[in-house]
């Protein structure tokens, strides 16, 4: 019996923007990851807490709804969650050195669709 390849993780991804919430949400969904959306950060925590299959998170940084914003959200997950891997993006400029938690990495926005999904399937092959 052959054996199937190995399932791309479920990726979670925080945006605020809903077109750019979608657009990502369809480039990682043809590429052959799980997506789940999250408009703002306590519905990120929220699907964390209720589910074990996210083996990614992918968050915005400047999201004004919610009670943090992305860096805030990345430092929560690696600190409850450490073995997620963690994705930040914004078009706000590049991350201080305290903003990011270990291991975490960065995107400018705008990003191309093929860097975001090679970034992804790295971090995949790194959690695997």
């Amino acid at each position: 019996m052959p054996e199937t390849p190995p399932e791309q993780p479920v990726v979670l991804l925080v945006e605020d923007d809903g077109l750019l919430l979608m657009e990502a949400s369809d480039t990682l969904s043809d590429a052959g990851f799980t997506v789940l959306e999250a408009p703002h950060a306590d519905k990120a925590l929220k699907v964390l807490e209720n589910r074990d299959d996210v083996g990614i998170l992918m968050t915005d940084v400047d999201m004004p709804q919610g009670s943090m914003d992305g860096f805030a959200l990345a430092r929560l997950v690696a600190d409850r969650w450490p073995s997620i891997p963690v994705l930040i993006v914004s078009g706000m400029g590049t991350p201080g050195p305290d903003d990011m938690p270990d291991g975490a990495r960065f995107i400018p926005k705008p990003y191309e669709p093929t860097t975001l999904v090679r970034t992804l399937r790295a971090f995949a092959r790194r959690a695997a």
